[in-house]
């Protein structure tokens, strides 16, 4: 046995050792009822003392990436059967499909606003901050540019062909095309043998009932899965990764930050005559989970439950709207990210860029963000598409792989709260938010502050 095997096997005793101590500290507030919110605080921070500490020491930290993994996967668990019952749910309960096609005209256009907006933010940032200069770094040797899929690609890989194999894959968007299919046959039927369906629309409201109480148990993980995830995130880049990009990373979260409190606030605010501060509070989960995660499909469940029992939407609109976000609601992925990196690159090759160019940022980011609907990775082809679309070296986005998961954290914490947002405006519109219960404040409503 090599000395370098047996230092990794101390070393990661050592974390996890470590891991322990902090799990047991953040185990022992739950019992004492400390507000949950609180505890992933705590716990996010636990989890980037011990990973810089980690990293800085060379230190294994296997056991701590095994804890957020452990995480994610019970999450992930959750997805497909959730994603399946819950759209059959949402549609066999509205009555008419007029309503229907009319919620799903308001929730893609509030995605396309929002995710307009958010380039908009992203481009006048990184105009102000100029990332790009003084860079000079090569492209990573590992960089493959990855591949714009064709239109007939995209229409092709939305559309289901094997049902049972898509959901073993995880393909989200295919599931609910089926789901919806199903739900409008059901539907159909129902308009003339009610009977005929009603056990299986009974199994369905069960089925869904059973899966928000299994979310509720994954829920109250959530602290220990983001200490797992954060500190192996730390432990593998350490603070030295961050410094040669550190203004792009800057750029980044100032744009993110700006679209939460410009964008959300004032939709919130002025669009469902709700307090943001309020909103956000009850928010807090997803924004949560979906920064330590870094996945809208992961965050799904949770931002259901919120949705639900924090905002006071009905699951009518949320098990439609919540769904279709993970997979087209792209604020962060579609909209900030591609501005950023775009300004970013016409900088470091010195392509100068001007109005046109900029609103053809915004544009081709909306376009992008619903194209790209289902691809796996779509902030780099979102970005892939903005950059083609300004003729732009496509290798610049090789110069941000570094800190694409550093930034990716805030990125899908944008997405997901955008889903958030738009649920609750479209449930403000159609009379489905229960305006009463919500300023009740009822912020045990999913039992976290006593999980």
């Amino acid at each position: 046995m090599n000395n370098n095997l047996i230092h990794a096997i101390q070393t990661n005793w050592f974390s996890l050792l470590v891991s322990i101590v902090l799990i047991g500290i953040l185990f022992v507030l739950a019992k004492r009822k400390v507000n949950f919110g609180l505890r992933v605080l705590i716990a996010l921070a636990f989890g980037l003392i011990a990973g810089v500490f980690f990293n800085s020491f060379k230190f294994d930290a296997t056991s701590v990436s095994t804890i957020g993994t452990i995480y994610v996967n019970l999450v992930k668990m959750l997805v497909i059967p959730l994603v399946f019952a819950v759209v059959i749910q949402s549609i066999t309960s509205i009555s008419s499909l007029g309503q229907l096609r009319k919620i799903g005209v308001k929730t893609i256009a509030l995605f396309l606003i929002t995710t307009g907006i958010a380039a908009l933010i992203g481009l006048i940032v990184a105009l102000a901050f100029d990332p790009g200069s003084g860079i000079q770094q090569a492209v990573p040797k590992d960089f493959k540019a990855r591949a714009v899929p064709t239109f007939s690609q995209v229409i092709l890989d939305l559309l289901p062909s094997n049902t049972i194999n898509e959901m073993a894959q995880g393909k989200v968007l295919p599931v609910i095309i089926f789901a919806i299919f199903l739900a409008v046959a059901i539907v159909h039927i129902s308009a003339k043998k009610p009977e005929t369906v009603q056990p299986f629309k009974t199994f369905i409201d069960s089925f869904v009932q059973v899966m928000f109480q299994v979310t509720k148990y994954v829920i109250r993980l959530t602290p220990y899965g983001v200490y797992g995830l954060v500190g192996a995130m730390a432990s593998k880049y350490g603070a030295d990764t961050l410094l040669p990009l550190i203004k792009i990373v800057a750029a980044t979260y100032v744009a993110l930050l700006l679209h939460f409190i410009i964008t959300f606030s004032s939709f919130v605010g002025f669009g469902a005559k709700v307090n943001p501060i309020k909103f956000f509070r009850k928010a807090y989960p997803t924004i949560a989970v979906a920064f330590t995660t870094r996945s809208s499909y992961a965050t799904l469940p949770i931002n259901l439950e919120v949705i639900t029992k924090r905002l006071r939407v009905s699951p009518k609109i949320a098990s439609f709207v919540a769904p279709l976000g993970a997979t087209m609601n792209m604020n962060g992925c579609g909209g900030v990210w591609p501005a950023v990196v775009a300004i970013f690159v016409a900088r470091v090759y010195n392509i100068p860029l001007g109005i046109s160019e900029y609103i053809l940022i915004v544009l081709v980011s909306m376009i992008a963000s619903i194209g790209v609907a289902g691809v796996p990775g779509p902030a780099s082809i979102s970005t892939t598409v903005v950059l083609t679309a300004l003729g732009l070296p496509i290798e610049g986005l090789g110069l941000v792989l570094a800190i694409d998961a550093i930034v990716d954290m805030g990125r899908t914490a944008v997405n997901a709260t955008g889903t958030t947002v738009c649920s609750l405006l479209v449930a403000n519109s159609e009379g489905e938010f229960d305006r009463a219960a919500f300023d009740r404040d009822e912020e045990d409503a999913l039992e976290l502050n006593h999980a």
